[in-house]
């Protein structure tokens, strides 16, 4: 018979520590490497995005802006349409009138 048992407690545990030591050091490499192809990855996304800004200008107008510009100009114009309606109004009660 045997006189005690084949593995024992201890060498269980330390052989269980062993392991997850080992995965652990596994899952840090592998995190370590998905991380550096995370950041190569990202630096080429900039890179691109970062060209694609230079080729574009700077936005210098907004909406609210070309609204303003625009009802101005309305203004304007409509102002300017009264007044050569006064003329015109005046420059025929003369012709008619002579």
């Amino acid at each position: 018979m045997s006189k005690g048992p084949l593995v024992t407690r201890t060498e269980l545990r330390r052989r269980k520590e062993e392991a997850d030591k080992e995965a652990q050091r596994l899952f840090e490499q592998e995190q370590k490497e998905a991380d550096k192809e995370y950041r190569k990855k990202e630096k080429e996304i900039s890179n691109f995005y970062r060209k694609e800004h230079k080729k574009q200008k700077e936005v210098t107008k907004s909406r609210s802006n070309e609204q303003t510009k625009i009802r101005e100009r309305s203004n304007t114009l409509t102002k300017a349409i009264i007044v050569v309606g006064i003329l015109l109004a005046i420059v025929i009660f003369i012709v008619l009138n002579l």
